[in-house]
């Protein structure tokens, strides 16, 4: 299983004492006696013999369960952790598809799918079964794996059967370019007063790399800041508070965890008790319905605590932490134990960040957008389309710093 601890941010926590169900312990009986009678009629009366067994059909369910609960808990197969024992190394997410993948009795799927990736909006579903790809059966895992790691531009087309759908659908997804720079892009603009941060990720080392890139713009005459996180899936929490403690006071209580009820779970955390420089200036948050999890903690933060403006759409949802845990017949789950908190008491999980400043995208903005976020990789063709456009939320910004 330890392949699979790289998909838990940081501080996960899960409480020793679970609060009880909802409905009483009796309501368990007949629940579990209905599950036992579908079981068998199952098993007596289908047709397909091979696919009544008690494990397939129980883990099945399990998945089915697991995945009803919310879109970042799964049920982890014996073949899957079979896979990942036989090849400790294995990776199964793939950043430039934004999926990570699974096996299972039926063979591979889709196990969970990345916000802000092509493989969301193209409105991909976990669960889904890989029937084919590029026009051939899947291989077995390690090279399916291996063959779908391909270069920015190149697109894959997958054959999957929906959980939503009861035919196969055909999908073509184009690969993006997986950043190894956190921060993307930092300069001032026109104005020379006014800088601009474009943060992919908050994985690696992107506290020092924003440090770094606002110590340049504001020895270059910086009085203002545009930070643009959208199309931000997140990444490492810790990373998170170092980057808030750049622009909120030494000590201050940034984000806290909820267990069921909510509970608080553990201290909150907390911005470094050391500042280097104090940085006071005023900060524009861009977002938009891709911006996640982390991304959308950060706004929030700063929207709480009157630090900045948010502007862009409403963010993509993910506030919540997971854990795995081993079960038995070398099996595990993956599952959400609890939720993320701004100062406010205020979650993303679900809702997303509201926007003190609506900005409305159309599918062409959007396509713009990411094309601005790669201007020093664009063919010619791609380049044409930016010609004279101008980006609504960063004008938006410009006029709100103004």
């Amino acid at each position: 299983m330890r392949a699979l601890l790289f998909l838990l941010l940081p501080g996960c926590l899960l409480a020793d004492e679970p609060a009880r169900p909802a409905d009483p312990d009796e309501a368990a009986y007949p629940a579990i006696e209905r599950f036992v009678q579908v079981l068998e009629q199952v098993r007596q009366r289908h047709p397909d013999v091979e696919k009544v067994t008690y494990d397939r059909l129980v883990n099945h369910a399990l998945e089915g369960m697991l995945s009803s609960l919310d879109p970042f808990s799964s049920f982890i197969h014996p073949e899957m952790a079979l896979a990942l024992k036989d090849h400790p190394d294995l990776d199964p997410f793939l950043p430039s598809l934004g999926v990570t993948l699974g096996v299972r009795d039926d063979g591979p799927y889709i196990a969970n799918v990345q916000p802000a990736s092509p493989a969301s909006r193209a409105h991909l579903l976990a669960g889904s079964a890989i029937l084919a790809v590029n026009g051939g059966p899947p291989p077995a895992l390690p090279a399916l794996i291996a063959s779908l790691k391909r270069a920015p531009g190149e697109t894959t087309r997958l054959q999957l059967k929906s959980p939503a759908s009861p035919q196969p659908v055909d999908v073509e997804l184009v690969h993006m370019a997986v950043e190894d720079r956190t921060v993307t892009e930092a300069t001032l603009t026109d104005d020379g007063k006014t800088g601009y941060i474009r943060l992919a990720s908050f994985m690696g080392s992107c506290a020092r790399e924003m440090e770094a890139a606002l110590d340049e713009l504001e020895d270059k005459g910086m009085k203002r800041l545009i930070l643009d996180l959208r199309g931000n899936p997140g990444g490492d929490l810790h990373q998170t508070v170092q980057i808030l403690g750049l622009f909120l006071p030494p000590g201050t209580p940034v984000v806290t965890t909820r267990g069921r009820g909510g509970e608080v779970l553990g201290e909150p955390l907390k911005t470094p008790d050391k500042q280097r420089r104090k940085r006071d200036y005023p900060i524009n948050v861009l977002i938009d319905r891709m911006s996640a999890s982390a991304a959308e903690l950060t706004a929030g933060a700063l929207q709480d605590l009157e630090r900045a403006v948010i502007i862009g759409e409403t963010s993509y949802g993910k506030g919540s932490v997971q854990n795995i845990i081993p079960q038995g017949g070398g099996t595990a789950l993956r599952l959400t134990i609890a939720t993320y908190h701004t100062p406010s008491g205020n979650t993303p999980h679900r809702k997303g960040i509201t926007p003190d400043i609506a900005v409305e995208f159309d599918d062409a903005i959007r396509e713009k957008v990411q094309l601005s976020h790669r201007r020093k990789s664009l063919t010619p063709d791609e380049a044409k389309l930016l010609e004279g456009w101008q980006d609504p939320a960063l004008e938006a910004a410009l006029k709100t710093a103004n």
